[in-house]
Order: C-alpha cells, then structure tokens, then sequence
C-alpha cells in the first residue's frame, strides 16, 4: 500500500469511528419553585357535567431542547386516594397571535401575552407511548389563601375577586415524557391538566417574581386561565390575577428538565483531523512535483 493510499484509507476509518459516537448535549432545567400557598386554581380534563378547565404558565428556551420531565405541584380534595388521579395531560402553547385568530373576538379584556387559541404540542397518559406519572404527597394539609374554580368568565363578568381559601392534599406529580417535547428557542406556555375520579385538581401558585429555587426570568409572564367546550370561554384566555381576581398576579407550581443538545468536542476533533489529512496529502504532491 502506498502512503497515499494508507494515509487516505486512515483518514476514512477515523471519519467512521468518530461519527459514530453520539454527540453529547447540555442539561436543561427550568423551576418556578415552591407553592406559595396565594391561590389555587382549577386545571381539570373534561369529563361527564365538568367542562375541561385550564390554567398555563410561560417559561423560556434560548436553544433547541428536549424536555424529557416535568412536575408540578398542587391540591386534590382532603382525603382523596393517590389512585383516584386516572389521567395526565400536557399540553404547550405558543404566546398570542400564534397559532390563533388574530384579531380576537373581544370576549376579554386583552389577549396581550396570552396563551395561543391552540396548542401546538401535547402528550396525554391515556395515549400509549406519551407519557407516565407519579404521585406523592408531600403535606396531607395545605391551605391557598384564594381558589379560581367556577368563575371565568367573559366580560363584563370577568371579575370574581376568586372563591376564597380553599384546603387539600398538597400533591406532587411527576411526569416522563416517553416520547420528549422537542422545542426551538421560544416563549412557552405550559398546561398541565389532571383527571380524577372524584372530585377536582387545583394547581397552586408559585412566587411571582421568581425567588431561589426557581429559575427567574424575563419576561415572566403570570397565569392565565379558560374554560373550553360548549358555551365556554375558549379560544379565549383570561389573566387569574389582572382579570379574575385583581391579586397577584402568579405562577404556577411546576419545574422542567431536559438536554440542550449541541455539536460533540469529538465531531470537531473529526473535522480537524480530516484538514490535517488533505493538508498532509498537498503537501506530500507538492513534493513529487
């Protein structure tokens, strides 16, 4: 063989070797952090006289990333066995007019850093291949000073002032997404919902402006709520604090986590090692010249 030949053939099987191994990636976490104990707020999947109810909060990206987990923290009424919970629902939403009918149709005060009218991504346990859950109970007595179940609502209804305190089980999901949300650098809304055999889930409220364990950024916007099916509020959204309830305005309790992948110090290694071979073969015909 001569040196060409086996420099040429050296380069080759390096190329092969190098790619093959998988780029590694950076980790991604994002936290709210911990209930607050201010308000409570009803995030239901829709089920037989209930209309589906939601409540969504925004975090950021700044890269591609693959949100492998989630958890969030909220109530289940006194008393409620962890294994009445029979269904996780997530869904992301962009921020208005994205994914929506622009202009709205004036059902609210404002659709200004809202979530979008639709999603664009979900993952739901009750589809195989999506998602799993726990559950655990972190305190069997936990009080928010509000609630927001019942009243959202167009205008000029849209101030309640909320439902007053509301006691329960402080309870803590954790979800996998079997198959991840892979996400671009954006502002998202995350939805978590829950489906319980009896009775409702409340998604309690973290520190706005974001404080130590959490993750602060800007801009942070607060939780935003809707109804959805007949005679409901959606495509519409209406802000917990500046609408219902003229408090606040807040978080919502849940945190994220995931990987930011990126380009493998060994795949640049491949990069300058195939230069240096094209270098090495110029140099080798400038001689024989």
């Amino acid at each position: 063989m001569n040196k060409r030949l086996f420099i040429v053939c050296m380069a080759t099987v390096s190329v092969a070797l190098l790619t093959a191994i998988p780029a590694v990636a950076d980790s991604f976490t994002f936290s709210t952090g911990n209930p607050d104990g201010k308000i409570a707020t009803l995030s239901r999947v829709a089920s037989a006289g209930k209309l589906e109810t939601e409540t969504a909060d925004d975090f950021i990206t700044t890269q591609v990333t693959s949100i492998n987990s989630a958890s969030f923290i909220g109530l289940l009424p006194s008393g409620t066995p962890l294994s009445f919970v029979n269904q996780v629902e997530i869904e992301l939403y962009h921020v208005f007019p994205l994914d929506s009918t622009n202009p709205p149709d004036g059902r609210v005060l404002t659709r200004a850093n809202s979530p979008s009218d639709n999603n664009f991504a979900a993952r739901d346990s009750n589809i195989p291949g999506q998602l799993s859950f726990t559950t655990s109970v972190l305190n069997s007595r936990f009080t928010a000073l509000n609630s927001v179940v019942n009243g959202i609502n167009p205008l000029p209804n849209q101030f309640t002032g909320g439902e007053g305190p509301v006691t329960g089980e402080e309870v803590l999901f954790n979800v996998t997404f079997t198959t991840p949300l892979v996400v671009g650098p954006d502002h998202i809304f995350f939805r978590p919902e829950v489906g319980l055999s009896s009775g409702d889930f409340l998604w309690l409220s973290a520190p706005k402006p974001i404080v130590p364990p959490g993750t602060p950024f800007i801009p942070d916007l607060q939780t935003w709520m809707r109804t959805d099916g007949p005679g409901a509020l959606a495509p519409d959204w209406e802000r917990v604090g500046t609408d219902i309830t003229h408090q606040g305005p807040f978080n919502g309790a849940f945190s994220l986590s995931g990987t930011v992948p990126e380009p493998s110090t060994l795949l640049l290694l491949c990069c300058g090692m195939v230069t240096l071979v094209a270098f090495t073969l110029r140099k080798a015909d400038r001689i024989r010249s």
